[in-house]
């Protein structure tokens, strides 16, 4: 759990830091993006290639190893004297930070045969996927308060060194997949795949259909259909697609995917309401959503005995319904305080059961040989799901404000540009206003956005009808049986 933990925590942290990065490295805007993005954009296009080559080698020889490239490269990024030497450190621990995720859950196959000892087991890493999201912001806070920027790198020294020392003592090591040599070319195309359609995906959102996004999303979809043709034909392949023939583990794949889109979706909005509508301090903000991680982090565990009783297409169904229920509670009652605090709870408590049942599917639903790749597919899922609540839902809810701002007449073309822009923009062009305009001005803008919330989460409730009809089509068999099948 301590590799989890980290990573997820690293997902986070950067974003307190960067403000006092950039004082002290200068990087320019482009640089600062990059600072952010260089390690996810690795990280997602190298999970499906770190995943089948720990079933090839072993995955506990790929997590040790992981842990301690990652280390080592958080060491060496905390001495960074430019944002050059930093963005390429931050890539570095992209391809570390790669081999650890796939490898714990894999690893949770290996150590516990026995399946309501796994289910518990992957609750535990569900919750602690949770546990680390929500820390990471509290441990920025705390650690810019009293040490240096470079703390916040330091941080995955102290989490890792006792991985590296018991590891060997403690964890047993998978059973290698007989196969080939691993093939480089597979693992190339794999990266520019996922890399390309992720980066695709948050330019996309952000500055629209402007050329570097359409072209990375060109590359991607070129080296997936690249991919795919080359595992197809392989007699050894890095990824078996022979694993999306078995409908719970594909099933399970796609509810996985959805939910984080779902969850991602909520937090894009919700966040803008509390600090720039509601004016609520960035603290106050994040404890505003305690409730729902409190939810989530009590409800992985909680969710297992339940597991045990139900079937799981019924029991994802219900979840899923409850995910409904939050951005219904949205569409009809509004975006204030009390409507957020009490759909993001709603929201945590369907997703972080989700989360749990679904990886424990989807470990179920495969050969314990392929648990590496198996596992690789879900984290990858997740990578996209939350591009895809940024894209899609995020992006709803900004197109919409874009196409209904009306814009004042007394505004200058350039002011009228960056009100209509984002929600920030409006609110920062109507703090240099006179009082009469900057009123008008807020209120159109959080109109705008709130019809925007409005919109996009009646389509949400539509795409939780889609991810209920899923379930109820794909969860149909037991996964252990599916997997003695193959």
């Amino acid at each position: 759990m301590l590799p989890v933990l980290l990573v997820t925590i690293d997902n986070t942290i950067l974003s307190f830091a960067l403000p006092r990065l950039s004082e002290a490295l200068n990087p320019s805007a482009s640089q600062q993006l990059w600072i952010i993005d260089a390690y996810s954009l690795v990280l997602a296009g190298l999970l499906v290639s770190m995943g089948g080559i720990g079933d090839r080698i072993g995955h506990r020889k790929l997590l040790l190893a992981g842990s301690l490239g990652f280390a080592t490269i958080s060491g060496l990024v905390a001495l960074s004297k430019s944002p050059e030497q930093l963005i390429a450190g931050r890539a570095l621990m992209g391809v570390f930070g790669a081999m650890l995720m796939p490898s714990t859950l894999a690893l949770i196959r290996t150590v516990f045969h026995e399946r309501e000892q796994r289910r518990l087991a992957v609750a535990i890493w569900a919750t602690t996927l949770t546990v680390g999201s929500a820390l990471g912001p509290l441990a920025g806070g705390l650690l810019l308060q009293w040490f240096h920027w470079s703390a916040i790198f330091l941080i995955a020294i102290p989490l890792l060194l006792p991985l590296l020392l018991l590891g060997p003592l403690l964890l047993p090591e998978s059973e290698p997949e007989p196969g080939n040599a691993i093939d480089p070319a597979s693992i190339l195309l794999s990266l520019l795949a996922m890399s390309g359609i992720i980066y695709a995906g948050k330019n996309l959102a952000i500055y629209g259909f402007a050329w570097p996004g359409l072209a990375a999303a060109a590359i991607g979809l070129l080296a997936s259909g690249l991919f795919v043709r080359r595992q197809l034909h392989h007699e050894q392949p890095l990824l078996d697609l022979k694993l999306f023939g078995n409908r719970a583990f594909t099933g399970s794949i796609l509810i996985n995917l959805l939910s984080l889109a779902f969850l991602i979706g909520f937090v894009f909005f919700a966040t803008q309401v509390l600090q720039i509508s509601l004016g609520l301090s960035a603290l106050r903000a994040s404890l505003a959503l305690v409730p729902g991680q409190v939810m989530a982090i009590f409800i992985g565990v909680a969710i297992v005995p339940l597991a045990r009783r139900m079937a799981a297409r019924h029991l994802i169904s219900m979840l899923l319904a409850i995910i409904g229920l939050a951005f219904a509670l949205v569409a009809c009652f509004g975006s204030g305080l009390a409507t957020l605090v009490v759909a993001f709870a709603l929201l945590n408590i369907g997703v972080g059961a989700i989360t749990t049942v679904s990886n424990d599917l989807v470990l179920s639903a495969v050969p314990a040989g392929k648990a590496g790749a198996a596992s690789a597919i879900s984290e990858t899922a997740y990578e996209v799901g939350v591009v895809l609540g940024t894209t899609l839902l995020g992006g709803i809810v900004t197109a919409y404000y874009r196409h209904a701002m009306q814009i004042s007449d007394w505004l200058a073309p350039a002011q009228a540009a960056v009100a209509r822009e984002t929600l920030a923009g409006a609110f920062t062009i109507a703090g240099n206003s006179q009082p009469e305009q900057a009123g008008k001005l807020i209120a159109a803008a959080t109109e705008s956005f709130a019809h925007g919330i409005t919109m996009m989460s009646w389509i949400t409730v539509g795409l939780v009808g889609l991810a209920i009809a899923i379930a109820l089509r794909t969860l149909h068999h037991p996964p252990e049986a599916a997997a003695a099948t193959e």
